[in-house]
Formats: structure tokens, C-alpha cells, sequence
């Protein structure tokens, strides 16, 4: 075994009012093994718990609302029994002495009307299609056609941010984070390839980001800020094949001079497609967009152990979150601080099912 002594990555550090254990934070994994009605059971909390030694742990992408769903079997965060559901997992990782933010999540465009609420259309942006097909109860569909939201409609998405903020609060997680990130709702509304509309919420950058800026700000009037956390991806094409914006770096970075008015716990970056690659396109450049924010931040995206070492000693990263690694290593943070070899997770684990592939990875005995 090889301890890692030089570097502090492995030491605590506040995100905002989050008083971390170490910088080592799980990722959003979406695992598809929630029932239809999207309420968290024992199951969930004690996978959940199994990973507490990770200094945050950002929970699968949640379905703010009925509306918000674009996959089965993932959770939401709007109804009471969702509410207790939530809170069997918070007890349970507050139990094991870990700290665990809810990810509110919106689809957009990226569902099936099987989804959605009467078998209505997704609702986007703008009436633009996606590519690729979603998981539904009756297995993989090509995503259906959305329709434009109304601009009136606007103000009953943000409500429905709010709501599903107050939930998280009711359900005892230590704060939330706001996806705004891998192409669905608030990252369509940011991006001129999926955004078309000539109202208040089209056209120019400043309105195109004013989706993502009311809503961070009505969650932040719930948790206030220091307990708020944000993803952006600015060049994912992940939810439909999504091209990414025209001019990446002039829209995401009046977005990140927007949301530092707020001192927000921390800024989650997506470096590079999300779980595909770190390649960035020509005349993009990540760290200077991460070097506009104020507050703490965090790193994902293909990170090992070398790059995680490497980008903290350069002072590019306040933490780190890793994804995939916590599906087969729930004591991911030891097995890293101690050199211990990782387990892999087949892919055929990572969606659907019970407790195989999902609690029943054992810790290392190294």
C-alpha cells in the first residue's frame, strides 16, 4: 500500500457552509432502481451509506416534478413520500458521519410522453427534437417531440425548482445543486442550438441564462447560498446529441459572473462530454472559465488518482468528484488514500435491478 502524504486531497475543506471530511466528493450516478412512484426505500439508503466516506455525496439526478422525468425508475423529490423516502437515505449517511446534497433535475426535452403526465409532450426550450431513445417502462424509445414552453409557463418551472428545494430541505439533505448541466432543461434554455425563442428567455446570452439565474435564485431564498451548489457542462453533448453553444466561452462565462453575486457553496464543472472524454473544442478553455468563479470548486470528468493529485497541487480543483469508480468501490476514498486496487463495475451493473451490483460490493480488506 502507498499512502498519498503530500497532498491535501485527502484533508477537510469547507464548501461553503458544507464542512467536508476531504475533497473527495461522489458524483451524480443515475441507477435506474427506484419504483415507478420514485420514492427511495431502505435499499437506497444503505447504498448511500456504504459511500459516506466520500467528503460529499451529490445524489443521482432527481426529478424536481412529474413533469421533470425523462427516464424510469429515477427518483423525484416532490411528494411526501418521496420526502420520507429521502430522509431513510439522509439519517442513514448522516449515521455513517458523511454529507449528501440532492440534485434537482429537470429533463427538458430529453423524454418519452409515456413520462410525462397525461402522456403529454417534454416540454423544451423550443420545439426542437433530440436524438436518441430513453428508457421507459416498456424498455429503450426514441425520445418524443417537445413543445415550446409559453413564456408564461416559465415562472411554474421555476415554482417547481422551489418546491422540490423545500422538499430537500424537509427530507434532511445538508443542500442542494442545481443541474444545469449534460443538456437538459436549464442547459437547452442556455444554449443557441436548442434555444430559438424570441422572448425574455431567447436570443441574447443574458436571456438565454435567465432560466438558470431565477432558479438558482429561488433555491438560494430556501437554503441560502452557502449551502447551494451548481453543475454546468459547458461542452457535454450528452441528452439528445445537443451541439454545444456557439460561442461557449462568452455564455457560460457571463453565467458564472452571474452566479457569483450569490457566494454559492461551490461550482461543479463538467471537464469535457461528460463521461466520454477531457477534450475540450477549439477555442474553449475550461480553466479559464473555472478561474471567473468566486467560490469553491469542483473538478469531474475521467479523473484517476494521478489527475486528481496533479490538478489539486496546480490549485485547479477544490475537490474532486469521481463517478463511476463509487459504483464498485464503495470505500473509493480509502482504497485512493492507500493505493489499494480498484474494482470495476461491469456496465451490465450500472442501470436497473436490485441489490446486486449495487450494495453488495465489498470494501477492501487491504
Amino acid at each position: 500500500m502507498t499512502e498519498q502524504h503530500e497532498s491535501d486531497l485527502f484533508s477537510p475543506v469547507d464548501l461553503g457552509a458544507l464542512a467536508l471530511a476531504n475533497r473527495i466528493v461522489m458524483a451524480p450516478l443515475t441507477r435506474s432502481r427506484m419504483g415507478d412512484d420514485g420514492v427511495p426505500n431502505a435499499l437506497h439508503a444503505e447504498y448511500y451509506a456504504q459511500r459516506a466516506s466520500a467528503g460529499l455525496i451529490i445524489s443521482e439526478a432527481t426529478n424536481i416534478s412529474p413533469q421533470a422525468r425523462g427516464y424510469a425508475l429515477t427518483p423525484g423529490i416532490w411528494s411526501d413520500e418521496q420526502v420520507a423516502g429521502w430522509k431513510l437515505v439522509t439519517d442513514a449517511v448522516h449515521a455513517a458521519g458523511g454529507k449528501i446534497v440532492c440534485q434537482l433535475w429537470h429533463v427538458g426535452r430529453f423524454s418519452h410522453t409515456s413520462l410525462q403526465p397525461g402522456g403529454a409532450a417534454p416540454v423544451a426550450p423550443s420545439a426542437i427534437r433530440a436524438e436518441g431513445s430513453t428508457y421507459t417502462a416498456s424498455g429503450m424509445q426514441p425520445v418524443s417531440m417537445p413543445r415550446a414552453l409559453e413564456t408564461w409557463e416559465i415562472a411554474g418551472i421555476v415554482a417547481q425548482y422551489a418546491h422540490a428545494a423545500a422538499c430537500a430541505l424537509r427530507a434532511g439533505f445538508d443542500g442542494v445543486e442545481v443541474h444545469s448541466a449534460n443538456s437538459y432543461l436549464l442547459d437547452q434554455f442556455l444554449r443557441d442550438s436548442t434555444n430559438r425563442r424570441t422572448d425574455a428567455y431567447g436570443g441574447s446570452i443574458d436571456n438565454r441564462a435567465r432560466l438558470t439565474l431565477e432558479v438558482t435564485d429561488a433555491v438560494v431564498n430556501i437554503w441560502g447560498a452557502s449551502r447551494v451548489g451548481i453543475r454546468l457542462s459547458p461542452v457535454t453533448p450528452d441528452a439528445g446529441n445537443t451541439p454545444v453553444d456557439s460561442d461557449v466561452m462568452a455564455t457560460y462565462g457571463y453565467v458564472i459572473g452571474q452566479l457569483n453575486r450569490h457566494g454559492l457553496a461551490y461550482l461543479h464543472f463538467v471537464e469535457g462530454a461528460t463521461a466520454t472524454s477531457r477534450d475540450v473544442p477549439d477555442g474553449v478553455d475550461l480553466d479559464a472559465l473555472r478561474a471567473l468563479f468566486d467560490g469553491p470548486y469542483i473538478g469531474n470528468n475521467h479523473y484517476d488518482l494521478q489527475l486528481a493529485l496533479a490538478r489539486r497541487a496546480e490549485g485547479k480543483v477544490d475537490a474532486v468528484a469521481f463517478g463511476r469508480p463509487f459504483i464498485a468501490n464503495p470505500d473509493l476514498v480509502a482504497r485512493l488514500r492507500h493505493g489499494v486496487a480498484l474494482a470495476v463495475a461491469p456496465r451490465a451493473a450500472y442501470y436497473g435491478g436490485g441489490a446486486v451490483g449495487y450494495t453488495d460490493w465489498p470494501a477492501s480488506q487491504s
